[in-house]
């Protein structure tokens, strides 16, 4: 068994260093020790978007042990999205604030709603969502514009938020919508991604 201690680790590091772990025995079974929720869901989620089997133990002080088993799948090595190659396009969007521009907040938070209402239009080109730094606020339990997100999700968007920023804010408790994301995830999506919109 592979064992790594990743406590201590800044985002995507965990991940990083799971990759390497299960592409360099990859019918070993690896336990992946993190000190923080975000990175002990974005290990889980990677190794099963590889076609582990996962477990998760929780250790006390804030620590997770992942045990991680070779599924019945073959390895990849980015993540899947199988179910976003028909599109002709898979347009990504990355919104790292909760407001839209800059010179008045109350009108920055009108337009961001406005904005987020709005992104339906895009239709089946739209792929991905990723909310980061303040705009992790948008993805909690009394965002504005949580109802939004919630819809796109289940027309089939993807909304990742990053962990790091959860944590770093003290909101991943109050994450009501998306996937718990690290920085690994948002630079793969920028490579697949056919067109990025930052705001």
């Amino acid at each position: 068994m592979k064992k790594l201690d990743c406590r201590g680790m800044p985002c995507p590091q965990p991940v990083l260093a799971t990759k390497d772990a299960i592409e360099a025995s990859p019918n070993e079974l690896v336990e992946v020790i993190v000190d923080n929720k975000a990175s002990m869901e974005n290990v889980s989620r990677f190794l099963k978007s590889q076609g582990w089997v996962v477990s998760v133990n929780e250790m006390g002080k804030g620590c997770f042990m992942i045990t991680g088993a070779p599924g019945t799948c073959e390895i990849k090595h980015e993540p899947s999205y199988e179910a976003h190659e028909q599109k002709t396009q898979r347009i990504l969007i990355i919104i790292p604030t909760d407001i839209f521009g800059a010179g008045n907040d109350e009108l920055g938070m009108a337009l961001m709603k406005n904005f987020i209402g709005t992104l339906k239009e895009f239709g089946s080109d739209l792929w991905r969502i990723v909310l980061l730094n303040g705009g992790v606020r948008l993805s909690t339990k009394d965002s504005p514009v949580l109802e939004e997100l919630k819809d796109l999700e289940v027309s089939g968007v993807d909304v990742l938020v990053c962990g790091t920023c959860l944590n770093f804010f003290d909101l991943h408790e109050k994450k009501a919508v998306g996937q718990t994301t690290n920085m690994l995830d948002i630079v793969t999506s920028m490579q697949l991604a056919t067109k990025v919109i930052r705001i």
